[in-house]
């Protein structure tokens, strides 16, 4: 299903910034967004603060490619996050090419590197309704949450409870581009384990505010933090050298 056009935003900067107050959030964030964080725009080099790999945690979590796979990345989102629908499938407002295909041609595909994804959620109900659903997609049918997660990005609208997002409408999503996914299943799964699924994704922010990120998109490769949405090249950049 393709996206409802975005409203047009600032995109002077590819990253959003960390609100934990959901009131106001989009207005307070889209001004210091503008205002800071200049460098994440496409092609740009990734910050390397002291992070690593090694020290988040990825058992359980949901995650495509090998589970060996030489290189891992954990991957900070919000499903109502514009910048992350913009690497996940790219985004009409804002100037990047998706990287997430190609990682995954590339890269996941040929079984050099696992994608392990994190919930950030932060943006409203919405966003955790989201990664509840998500949750339980990856519990009940594993190979087919790369699939939702892109039908939900195709489906994103605008950020925040404005929209599509709410239980009614992932529940029509579902039934209407994901046949091999049983929407009922899923919709049980969620009343049934909400809990569960909100203190997990709690565990994912908490984790990547105390590693440094700030906001979503945000990956860690190796012992590199990139922050916000960015081109191919700044992942490769990365993971290349990981490789030899």
């Amino acid at each position: 299903m393709p996206p409802q056009p975005a409203p047009k935003r600032d995109t002077s900067s590819l990253y959003l910034p960390l609100s934990i107050v959901l009131a106001g959030v989009i207005v307070a964030g889209g001004l210091y967004f503008g205002l800071s964080n200049q460098g994440s725009t496409s092609g740009t080099k990734p910050t390397t603060p002291s992070v690593n790999i090694k020290d988040v945690k990825i058992e359980g979590a949901p995650y495509i490619g090998k589970a060996d796979a030489p290189v891992v990345m954990a991957f900070w989102a919000d499903f109502q996050c514009p910048y992350c629908k913009s690497v996940e499938v790219g985004h009409a407002q804002i100037p990047i090419d998706p990287a997430l295909p190609d990682l995954v041609k590339n890269y996941v595909d040929t079984g050099k590197l696992k994608i392990v994804f994190k919930d950030y959620p932060f943006l409203g109900e919405d966003s955790l309704t989201g990664g509840e659903y998500a949750r339980a997609v990856w519990e009940l049918y594993p190979n087919e949450y790369l699939a939702f997660r892109t039908a939900m990005y195709e489906a994103q609208d605008d950020e925040g409870d404005q929209g599509f997002g709410d239980a009614a409408s992932i529940d029509q999503l579902i039934k209407a581009e994901l046949p091999n996914i049983d929407g009922a299943k899923v919709k049980a799964a969620v009343a049934a384990n909400k809990a569960k699924y909100d203190a997990a994704m709690s565990a994912d922010r908490d984790e990547g505010t105390k590693l440094g990120i700030q906001g979503t998109p945000a990956f860690i490769i190796g012992k590199t933090l990139i922050p916000g949405a960015t081109g191919l090249s700044s992942f490769t950049d990365v993971i290349d050298p990981l490789l030899k």
